[in-house]
């Protein structure tokens, strides 16, 4: 056998083992990507109107919409995650008529009331957080609440947790676009090295068999 087809043999080893690890890295990539952990948020928050979500922890100011939505029924994001001594600003929209935030009964260990619902666009309720608030709180507008204005405000990290996404639809978890980057580049680095395999292969000379 000559020196010429071993090295063919060799490249092509090479080249189906990186395309493999290749192909193995990207689908871990995409697999890790799509898993988050969530707080395990009551019923009647997580079921609120548009239904986002935003892990705000490590940030010292988040800000939450009011009269979000298509029509102006919906906090956004509707389910929130922050530290104890964030300042979590709600900001009326000027849709959907007027609003409130307040704590339902029994809803949790933060006490947000925003006081008599407002119309008005601009205006803003500020609470922050603390130590005192850890846990999770479900709140809602007074005056929309069976029409499915609800949120959930989860403080610091002694809570229940669960692991979401994986799948499609409207509950997927958003993957960063870092992984989604790192998973086109091995997608291109897979085919790059086939290709040249297949020209390798193609041009290079005929492999002939071992001798025996």
């Amino acid at each position: 056998m000559s020196t010429d087809d071993v090295s063919r043999r060799t490249f092509i080893r090479t080249a189906g083992g990186a395309a493999g690890v290749a192909g193995a890295t990207a689908a871990t990539t995409g697999t890790a990507a799509a898993q988050e952990e969530q707080p395990v948020w009551p019923s009647g928050a997580s079921s609120g109107n548009v239904g986002s979500y935003q892990d705000a922890r490590g940030e010292s100011e988040v800000t939450v919409q009011v009269g979000a939505g298509d029509q102006g029924l919906a906090f956004d994001p509707t389910l929130l995650w922050v530290d104890p001594g964030t300042t979590v600003t709600w900001e009326w929209t000027g849709s959907g008529g007027s609003h409130n935030v307040q704590t339902v009964e029994d809803g949790g260990p933060a006490s947000l009331d925003s006081g008599d619902p407002i119309g008005e666009e601009g205006h803003t309720y500020e609470y922050e957080t603390s130590e005192e608030n850890v846990g999770i709180t479900h709140y809602h507008c007074v005056p929309h609440t069976t029409t499915g204005m609800h949120g959930g405000l989860a403080v610091g990290e002694d809570i229940e947790t669960e692991s979401t996404g994986g799948g499609g639809g409207s509950d997927a978890v958003f993957v960063p676009q870092g992984a989604r980057a790192l998973s086109v580049a091995t997608f291109v680095a897979m085919v790059s090295t086939l290709g040249l395999a297949f020209v390798f292969m193609k041009y290079g000379g005929t492999i002939t068999r071992d001798e025996e």
